[in-house]
């Protein structure tokens, strides 16, 4: 039996959650998780993955089991949130990765391969995208709007994503048999974006989103310059990155594997027993 530790690390003076899982002394996985989820959307992951690597999926500050202070004594932002994730990295002596990201996580995994690409072994991208190819524009279109004016009226339209409605339909849309789907991750979700300020949290890191697209051409030039191995698989039915969003990037990565797989926004819940041999395979081979 893998046995995975749930673990506390004090990073710039906040407490920071993460699950860790296997032998360190075996090439690092780092899980990056997206919103509105925590490590907790790689629970079954791990143990299918820790007989072999040494796995690592931190809480971003504001997320799961994490420190999540106010807006007013923490700047939200993906460089914060980058700032803090390579400062664990620094203390848990993980100077060589393997990067697994995920939505939100994605965005944070770009900046850790922009500032030090020597340490990124490889990639895997579950519906996180680098390019504007799949953002679907019927979910972006509020958040766009919000980034041009953050009026109440726009902020209203945003605000809609913080609904337990809307997050449970992150979870199901695109998926064929919603059966599969464990309706306590939702309901754990929505019960974390429900603390006190955790709505301006959010709102930050929707408003700073755009430095993500900003970021793009520089994301695409470090993989056409570097080559990097990288793993896309996607949930075909995702109503928010779409299929587009996995083929792009072969067009820097002439080497990379796309897959699309029945399933939506968050693979993992519906689809791990077809997930996992691709991630394996993809690992055996490039660390």
């Amino acid at each position: 039996m893998v046995m995975i530790h749930h673990r506390y690390a004090t990073v710039d003076g906040y407490r920071i959650f993460y699950r860790e899982a296997g032998p360190r002394d075996r090439p690092t996985l780092l899980l990056l998780h997206g919103f509105p989820a925590s490590s907790l959307m790689f629970r079954h992951l791990l143990p299918r993955l820790a007989d072999r690597w040494h796995v690592v999926a931190p809480d971003h500050v504001g997320f799961g089991l994490s420190d999540a202070p106010t807006t007013g004594e923490f700047r939200y932002s993906f460089d914060s949130l980058t700032d803090i994730t390579a400062t664990l990295l620094a203390q848990l002596g993980i100077e060589r990765y393997c990067l697994f990201v995920h939505d939100h996580g994605a965005p944070i995994g770009w900046r850790l391969a922009l500032r030090t690409p020597d340490a990124v072994t490889a990639i895997i991208t579950q519906n996180g995208n680098a390019y504007d190819d799949g953002l679907q524009p019927e979910f972006f279109m509020a958040i766009r709007d919000y980034w041009r004016e953050q009026t109440p009226q726009v902020e209203a339209g945003v605000r809609e994503a913080l609904t337990l409605e809307l997050t449970r339909w992150r979870y199901l849309s695109g998926v064929t048999d919603e059966t599969l789907i464990d309706p306590t991750t939702w309901t754990h979700d929505h019960d974390l974006l429900s603390r006190p300020d955790n709505d301006r949290v959010q709102l930050a890191l929707f408003l700073d989103y755009a430095t993500n697209l900003a970021l793009y051409p520089e994301i695409q030039r470090y993989f056409r310059t570097r080559q990097v191995p990288l793993l896309a698989i996607w949930g075909k039915g995702d109503p928010i990155f779409g299929p587009a969003g996995a083929l792009a990037f072969a067009t820097d990565l002439p080497d990379a594997e796309v897959y699309l797989v029945a399933g939506g926004h968050f693979l993992l819940e519906s689809a791990l027993d077809e997930v996992v041999p691709l991630l394996r395979a993809f690992l055996v081979k490039h660390l």
